[in-house]
């Protein structure tokens, strides 16, 4: 089912970690030369800029036919007549992308990725003017997200595409506010399904481990677990925006009182099982989710009281984060060679520092208006006025 064969994965897989090991020093030149050969697919790979330049040129190039064929052909078409012709032009998408991975063998090129993605957003659009005539039924519209959820899900197991996965996630978010209009009934409704993914994963994510497939589903795994998180933390599921957060609100109004708290036990309940989860299986991207978390849930957790903010909160956050992250070190440092169970803070290869310096250009990205509150302007109890300077004859208030 999926459209590349495992032996291309995996030999795709090892290039990488040869590439890798060899740039710690842990391969020598001659080593990596002998073992490449054996590594050899027919699969074109391209960099990640070239990879960005084409996954936007064909978007663009996929939206100007489409442009131009409405431009010739349909002058003032209606919203069916629209919406029949985007479903012809999904399927062709999704065609062009099987055919650019089958003929061409494509892997991660940016053109067969734009093509899948272009389907599925043309999918979606299409049917949607379908539904949206003056005679549709409201009943039947849920099948828009329903089908993009399992468009994505498809062309995420299908390409092997990670972004895929938390489209579809996204797409499930909007399926039950067509079903009942209670927010607490949909937060419930979303939970369950990422509850199920997570299970699902679970259970085929052992069956792959130390393989090609291993990462990806540590990934989708990952997604679902913060998923839930931002579910059940209304605070940040509400689109409580951080200006908000500062102020003296108490329970959510759209929210039931049993369930908002019930919610708030949650968020607290929830990081330590992804951390023991991601300590279990050694999973440095659930051991990221729930730090994250972690986090999230101390920055979020006097709004949820209804306590006030204070300018020094960040302060003592970063505090008391710089104090577990040296006890930590220092912790696995003492251990038995640096180690203990499996777990050492010594950095043993050159991308863990790749990482640490793309997180560090993020954060530096991130302003402090966004985590502090904004001063109101005050106006000065004491104005100066009513002065008069001499000489020439000039006189005026300062």
């Amino acid at each position: 089912m999926r459209i590349y064969t495992e032996a291309s994965e995996e030999s795709l897989r090892t290039r990488k970690l040869l590439t890798q090991w060899t740039g710690d020093g842990l391969l020598s030149k001659e080593q990596y030369q002998r073992v490449e050969q054996d590594t050899a697919s027919d699969l074109r790979i391209t960099n990640i800029f070239l990879r960005l330049v084409l996954f936007f040129f064909t978007m663009i190039c996929v939206a100007a036919a489409i442009a131009l064929f409405f431009t010739v052909f349909l002058a003032r078409p209606s919203q069916q007549t629209t919406g029949m012709f985007l479903l012809i032009f999904a399927a062709v998408s999704y065609t062009a992308a099987e055919v650019a991975v089958i003929q061409a063998r494509l892997y991660r090129h940016g053109i067969e990725e734009a093509l899948a993605v272009c389907s599925v957003a043309l999918l979606c659009v299409g049917m949607a003017l379908l539904f949206r005539g003056p005679h549709s039924w409201r009943e039947i519209q849920f099948v828009v997200p329903a089908v993009g959820a399992i468009a994505s899900l498809w062309v995420w197991y299908r390409f092997n595409l990670w972004y895929a996965f938390p489209a579809a996630m996204i797409f499930a978010i909007f399926l039950p506010g067509y079903w009942t209009p209670s927010h607490s009934a949909q937060h419930v409704f979303i939970s369950v399904l990422y509850a199920a993914g997570l299970i699902c994963i679970a259970l085929i994510r052992s069956r792959h481990r130390f393989d090609y497939l291993e990462d990806a589903y540590s990934l989708s795994e990952a997604f679902l677990w913060l998923g839930m998180y931002l579910i059940f933390n209304l605070r940040i599921s509400a689109l409580s925006l951080p200006p908000q957060w500062w102020s003296n609100a108490g329970p959510a109004s759209d929210f039931a009182v049993p369930f908002y708290w019930t919610t708030w036990v949650l968020i607290w309940c929830l990081p330590p099982v992804i951390l023991a989860r991601g300590v279990r299986e050694k999973d440095r991207l659930i051991l990221t989710v729930g730090t994250i978390t972690t986090v999230l849930t101390l920055v979020t957790n006097k709004p949820y009281l209804g306590w006030q903010r204070h300018t020094w909160d960040p302060i003592l956050l970063g505090i008391a984060l710089t104090g577990v992250a040296v006890f930590l070190q220092r912790w696995l440092a003492q251990g038995p060679g640096g180690v203990r169970h499996g777990f050492t803070a010594a950095r043993l290869s050159g991308k863990d520092k790749h990482a640490m310096n793309v997180g560090s250009a993020v954060l530096g990205l991130v302003t402090p208006d966004s985590i502090t509150p904004t001063p109101q302007p005050t106006k000065p109890d004491f104005q100066f006025g009513g002065g008069g300077s001499g000489g020439g004859g000039a006189s005026g208030d300062f």
